[in-house]
């Protein structure tokens, strides 16, 4: 639909260029795209014997299994195997009685390294594809094969299965290097940053499970959740940390001695591996990010119901909340609980649009780029604080006004135009203007560490061909302009 909203408009900008083809990379496919079959099931009450004929007959080599029309378990050829035949069960037993019972599962909207992940993590072959709990397929590690992208996961593969922090500085020492070859693969600027982030979910999951072999498990249920770019799934070359625990309600006082050891020892493992400590202590070794739903709500009612600055500030980076390991449950019933509220207060929403405005692109009074004539960056723009976070920040902003679930601020683009937050037209020029900034930033920060120089986000504007110049400046533009329209309310929203 978008694309033939585009074919069809009747004047482009200069700018106005779809983010880069996607490939068939594993990375960035949907779910449910890897699906390449009806699913064949079974039920419950079959034997065991039957469950066999069915897979080879179908040759398949796994059998999801029903019980009024919801997945309850999977069983296997390796189940028949090592269930089975080992242990001399007979073939006439019921399948329940060897099935996997309740297994792990993935939206059909979850993405590939998503389903790479799960994989890795869990050891297993074999994935139910749910479409609103609705079993749509299956996905096995055949079909992963059959998209040839394994390779491009070493990374989070050797995370996952690292003894220790050492040994995951060892592998996070690779980042710079990966990220050159996404970008000198023209992967588009969404999937490089989400690959980014991908392994700094796998480190974060990593620690948190040898904090627990180390101090026991929780004493109560818990959820880690990230802010900021990796709650965003937006890094790039240049990140720190920005993290807390939401903890279940049934937290007692003396719990938070596990948590405090449970945070510093995540903490000290991400800032080991490059993920450095925030400069403003947004992160779970500061109680105050550590605390049960109750205590997360009252902090959320607070900064809606009295938006000063510094809650305006501090709700702008809570809205990008991520579950990355624990309880997601948690988290899920406080997002849309939040989320509600915020929509319903006017004051609140009306302080986040003027928050928004807060970083404003690098333009002239003559529609020209500009640069500062002096100081340290003379002569340069700041791609994030000029470019992406403008962005980020009206994203934010729509997600509030439409309730929209998504934290990646391209995905809340999306989703706003979707939903008629704002202007199809409105919405269409803003994704093209962020791929541009977004798209240029990192090739900036790939050129740096491929020249053996410091990571940053600023560049000078000689530095780009006159056609790269003009496409930022027309990018600008946009930005400037839909910073406008939600300042003045006018018809670029809904």
């Amino acid at each position: 639909m978008a694309q033939s909203e585009v074919t069809e408009r009747p004047k482009q900008r200069a700018f106005d260029r779809p983010e880069r083809a996607r490939t068939s990379d594993l990375i960035d496919t949907e779910v449910k795209d890897l699906v390449a079959r009806e699913p064949i099931t079974g039920a419950p009450s079959m034997t065991i014997a039957e469950a066999a004929r069915i897979m080879r007959d179908n040759k398949v080599s796994s059998l999801p299994v029903l019980e009024e029309n919801r997945l309850v378990g999977i069983i296997t050829v390796r189940d028949l195997a090592g269930r089975v035949l080992a242990e001399e069960v007979s073939p006439q037993s019921p399948v329940a009685a060897v099935m996997t019972a309740d297994p792990a599962t993935l939206d059909s909207a979850a993405r590939g390294s998503d389903l790479l992940r799960l994989m890795l993590e869990r050891g297993i072959s074999h994935v139910p594809v749910l479409d609103n709990g609705r079993l749509v397929g299956m996905v096995t590690t055949t079909d992963v094969a059959r998209i040839q992208a394994l390779s491009t996961d070493l990374l989070t593969h050797d995370i996952a299965v690292a003894e220790s922090v050492a040994d995951m500085v060892a592998v996070t020492k690779a980042l710079p290097d990966l990220l050159v070859r996404l970008v000198e693969g023209h992967q588009p600027h969404a999937t490089v940053t989400q690959r980014i982030t991908d392994v700094a979910d796998a480190v974060t999951r990593r620690l948190l499970a040898l904090a627990e072999a180390e101090f026991g498990p929780a004493p109560v249920p818990y959820v880690w959740a990230a802010c900021g770019s990796q709650g965003r799934r937006e890094q790039t070359g240049v990140t720190d940390q920005d993290n807390g625990i939401i903890i279940d309600d049934a937290m007692a006082p003396e719990h938070d001695e596990y948590f405090s050891r449970l945070a510093t020892f995540v903490s000290d493992g991400l800032n080991a591996c490059g993920y450095v400590y925030c400069p403003g202590d947004m992160m779970a070794t500061n109680p105050r990010w550590r605390q049960p739903v109750r205590v997360w709500r009252g902090y959320f009612d607070r900064w809606i119901h009295k938006p000063n600055p510094k809650a305006q500030m501090l709700a702008s980076v809570m809205f990008d909340l991520r579950p990355i390991a624990g309880d997601s449950a948690l988290f899920t019933e406080l997002q849309h609980d939040t989320l509600r509220r915020a929509h319903g207060n006017s004051i609140f929403v009306a302080h986040m649009i003027t928050n928004s405005l807060t970083h404003t692109p690098p333009l002239t009074m003559l529609r020209g780029i500009s640069t500062p004539r002096s100081g340290e960056h003379k002569g340069t723009i700041d791609l994030k604080h000029g470019g992406v976070i403008p962005v980020v920040d009206l994203g934010r902003l729509y997600a509030l006004r439409g309730r929209l679930a998504p934290v990646n601020t391209r995905e809340r683009l999306l989703e706003a135009e979707q939903r008629g937050v704002i202007s199809s037209d409105g919405g269409r020029d803003l994704v093209a203007a962020y791929d541009v900034i977004a798209t240029i930033r990192l090739e900036h920060q790939a050129r740096q560490i491929a020249a053996g120089e410091q990571i940053s986000n600023y560049l000078d504007p000689k530095d780009l061909s006159q056609f790269e110049r003009e496409h930022l400046r027309e990018a600008f533009l946009v930005v400037r302009t839909m910073q406008s329209a939600i300042g003045q309310g006018t018809s670029m929203l809904r």
